[in-house]
């Protein structure tokens, strides 16, 4: 039986459609392999949008995500906008966005390929076998916290939650330790903020009386931090707030070596939005050099977040994986036991290739 699907492509600025449309490639492979049927709808957002229709997020792209099952994201901004008003740069789309779409959950996987072990610029005994997942709250806490003010003399922020707001998070950590290890450390700072250890509080109840078999730890950020670096095997699910999350996801993608290689999910209550890590660099933009693996790896999440298409995921998985061991390599890891150095759409028709042969 034909499942079908209707994805919501959002390419973006600078590599965000270089990058989407090798995805799209591997997903047309795997459609054709295994009897998925997909229909695409393109949207904008951010720098394009502006040039488009003078706003970040126009009122077209809030109603056709509404239409779709998940949405796949390139990357956005750019110099060309940076001095626009704040609330017209594309940055403020995309959180307007996420708001929109009630993605409160941020899903960061940090994995190390034993291919690309000494891509990494810690000892490989170090992060040999790394494979965490960093769940961080997206859509409350200091970003977006009132009141807030800026003034000649004085400036401030809000970090607030609500007792839901944390519950749901919480259990969207723990459902995902559940599937893993079974292991959840939060991560606060409740030795001096009160926002934090009413978090804590929380996050304590929800595992005692409905996740008995996860074992929860709790860390202060700052050493959360430290111990990234020190020991990153020690962790299998980080569950944190929105600015602790911002900060240690980025730490804990570097553990890999490479920003280019890992993908990320927001998901809530509504559509997904499934998108790399790193940012449109404008820079290579155009010249066909850009890393597509962390979106295609973005593309995995959605099938099985999304979807519910693990199979499907899976194939895709254990192509990237194929593609390093072989040594396929593009530009920014030519470094690491390359055999052949791939254009980025060269990438992408190497994993296609691989999963419509799986």
């Amino acid at each position: 039986m034909v499942k079908k699907y209707k994805i919501g492509i959002i390419k973006g600025d600078g590599i965000g459609p270089e990058i989407i449309d090798e995805a799209i490639k591997v997903l047309d492979a795997l459609s054709a392999s295994m009897d998925l049927n997909i229909e695409y709808k393109e949207m904008l957002l951010g720098g394009s949008a502006i040039d488009e229709t003078g706003v970040p997020l126009p009122k077209e792209t809030i109603e056709g995500v509404r239409e779709c099952d998940a949405v796949l994201f390139g990357a956005i901004g750019g110099p060309k906008w940076d001095n626009l008003p704040r609330e017209l740069r594309p940055e403020s789309g995309l959180l307007k966005l996420r708001e929109v779409m009630g993605t409160f959950a941020n899903l960061r996987p940090a994995i190390v390929y034993d291919e690309l072990i000494d891509a990494s610029t810690l000892k490989p005994e170090v992060i040999k076998g790394v494979d965490i997942m960093v769940v961080r709250e997206l859509t409350g806490g200091i970003y977006f916290g009132q009141p807030r003010e800026m003034s000649d003399e004085r400036a401030f922020n809000t970090m607030a939650y609500t007792k839901d707001e944390v519950e749901r998070i919480a259990r969207v950590a723990f459902d995902i330790a559940m599937k893993r290890d079974k292991r959840v450390c939060s991560v606060d700072k409740a030795n001096v903020l009160e926002v934090s250890q009413f978090w804590r509080d929380i996050v304590t109840n929800i595992a005692e009386s409905e996740y008995p078999e996860i074992e929860l730890t709790h860390m202060y950020v700052d050493n959360a931090a430290m111990q990234l670096i020190r020991n990153p095997k020690q962790f299998d699910v980080i569950l944190t707030s929105n600015i602790f999350g911002d900060i240690l996801s980025d730490e804990a993608s570097m553990l890999s070596g490479s920003i280019g290689l890992l993908p990320s999910a927001s998901i809530g209550n509504g559509v997904g939005l499934y998108e790399p890590i790193h940012g449109s660099a404008p820079d290579i933009a155009g010249q066909g050099i850009a890393n597509p693996l962390a979106t295609i790896s973005s593309l995995s999440m959605l099938l099985k977040y999304a979807l519910g298409e693990d199979e499907a995921a899976t194939k895709i998985d254990n192509a990237i994986k194929k593609a390093l061991e072989l040594g396929y390599r593009t530009a920014d890891l030519s470094a690491y036991g390359a055999k052949e150095i791939c254009s980025s759409t060269e990438m992408g028709n190497i994993i296609a290739d691989f999963v419509s042969k799986s």
